[in-house]
């Protein structure tokens, strides 16, 4: 059985301010650390669960955070920036993915560092339902036919989870109290939580399948942006049309395109914002 787990930072336990997610300072790899040993207590969990292998893809900001020297050496680090799949890197062909470390989507309240994909994206939806870095992402899983069954971060990250993935196993390993102030488990705990969650998840899925997220053909992209000059420069998108002000949309039967176009519309969007 092959694991893939794609790490976040926002969602780590003690990880609260900007300061610590951002590439620089003391604070920032304090943070790094803390996220390599929650990933490490997830590649440990999936192989107390029966993994042959496990694949882990650094998925926050340019994708270059955990390190390399901590991370467990039975898995296979994907790093660095500007991959085809992004977040969802080298999920093909896994028969389970985890989302370790992940947050909120844009607009929840309260929840540590919510956002979706940028900060110049106010709300992303995909056949009309509003949709986080957990729904965009289990979607590509369910592109490839891979389940998410294990999602952790703090409590409203959860919810959502939750809401989204029938069967999904969850760990809440801080209480948000709002955009920057979370009562945090000590790592330890958090590590423990998630090492036990994994292996129970990896066990479970062994004995009952969970379907994946698959979305209905076509599928409908909507992006609300911040300001309208960031929806000005997203309708370069062959394909694309302004429905409001600030939202471009696109429709197309493919959801992977329609993913791709996403991630070039907020890339675009940052340009002209």
């Amino acid at each position: 059985m092959r694991v893939w787990i794609s790490v976040d930072l926002e969602g780590v336990s003690g990880v609260v301010l900007q300061r610590q997610i951002k590439d620089q300072g003391p604070e920032y790899e304090a943070a790094r650390k803390l996220m390599t040993l929650e990933a490490n207590a997830a590649v440990e969990g999936a192989l107390a669960g029966g993994a042959s292998e496990v694949v882990v893809n650094d998925s926050h900001s340019h994708m270059q955070n955990i390190l390399p020297e901590l991370l467990n050496p039975a898995a296979v680090l994907i790093s660095g920036e500007n991959k085809p799949l992004s977040m969802v890197q080298g999920v093909e062909g896994a028969s389970a993915a985890f989302f370790v470390g992940y947050h909120a989507q844009a607009g929840t309240s309260p929840a540590v560092i919510d956002h979706t994909y940028a900060g110049v994206v106010r709300q992303v939806r995909l056949n009309g339902r509003p949709m986080g870095e957990i729904g965009i992402n289990a979607a590509v899983c369910g592109y490839y036919g891979v389940p998410v069954v294990l999602v952790t971060g703090d409590d409203a990250v959860v919810r959502e989870a939750q809401e989204l993935l029938p069967g999904v196993t969850t760990v809440a390993v801080k209480k948000a109290f709002s955009r920057y102030a979370a009562a945090c488990w000590h790592p330890e705990r958090a590590r423990a939580a998630i090492r036990q969650a994994a292996q129970a998840a990896v066990q479970r899925l062994s004995q009952q399948p969970v379907a994946p997220l698959q979305l209905a053909a076509p599928v409908r992209l909507e992006v609300e942006f911040a300001n309208t000059a960031m929806a000005d420069a997203a309708l370069l998108i062959p394909g694309s049309l302004r429905l409001d002000p600030r939202t471009v949309a696109l429709e197309h039967p493919d959801y992977l395109t329609a993913f791709k176009a996403m991630r070039a519309m907020i890339a675009l969007a940052e340009e002209g914002a």
